[in-house]
């Protein structure tokens, strides 16, 4: 991309974040979760599933192994599968939290990692996975991309990637600030937000977003006010 483009991106990406803040100032992770391994076990759980229906299974899952990891790591997978059984792919679900807990026990004293090295090697846990628990449990500033995120880096122009990754790389160029990152995490808890209530996969509801000004694909002379203050 040249500079110019780069640079005007990098300026609508900036009034992008500032209009979510103000129309989403309390957006939040959707997982229900009081610590770092609930939040770990739920993301990990919401792969192929929405995170309503995580919501739905995550409170018997927690309080039938209360003691957190170590409960988990000793369970039957086909008791832990049962319990998870509304989401779909139970057995590979139940197996898979089983070998997740047994790993944080034994091979991390109990504690979920705190980096990103070590919770991609566990059991279950990609890059995306990590980023949520890194950036809502430990502070670090993270981007998670997810099929929401992915999707309206691509209409709002910032990203013309197709992977997870390839897309990260340009969210965290256009939304670093002076060489400092933004809140990062906070940043896509509201495109997910907008990506779940407005800028839908089938049918964007464009009249009643509030960054149709700032949008490329929005219809209309929306954008085109946008283009002319943002050059």
């Amino acid at each position: 991309m040249p500079d110019s483009a780069a640079s005007a991106t990098t300026r609508r990406a900036r009034a992008i974040e500032e209009r979510l803040a103000r129309t989403y100032p309390d957006a939040h992770c959707a997982l229900r979760h009081r610590n770092a391994f609930e939040l770990l076990v739920a993301t990990v759980l919401s792969a192929q599933t929405t995170d309503a229906r995580v919501n739905t299974v995550t409170p018997e899952l927690f309080a039938t192994y209360p003691d957190r990891t170590e409960a988990l790591a000793a369970a039957d997978p086909d008791d832990v599968s049962a319990i998870v059984r509304p989401l779909g792919f139970q057995r590979r679900r139940g197996t898979q939290l089983v070998a997740l807990a047994d790993g944080i026990v034994h091979r991390f004293g109990g504690e979920v990692p705190q980096n990103r090295r070590d919770l991609v090697s566990l059991p279950g846990v990609g890059r995306k996975t990590a980023h949520v628990v890194l950036g809502n449990c430990f502070g670090v500033p993270s981007l998670t991309v997810d099929t929401h995120v992915g999707r309206l880096a691509a209409r709002l122009g910032i990203s013309d990637k197709t992977t997870p990754r390839a897309i990260e790389d340009d969210l965290a160029a256009h939304f670093t600030r002076d060489g400092e990152q933004t809140n990062w995490t906070v940043l896509c808890h509201r495109l997910i937000t907008l990506g779940r209530e407005i800028c839908h996969a089938r049918g964007p509801e464009c009249d009643v977003c509030p960054l149709a000004q700032l949008c490329p694909s929005a219809p209309g002379e929306a954008n085109a006010a946008s283009a002319t203050s943002l050059s």
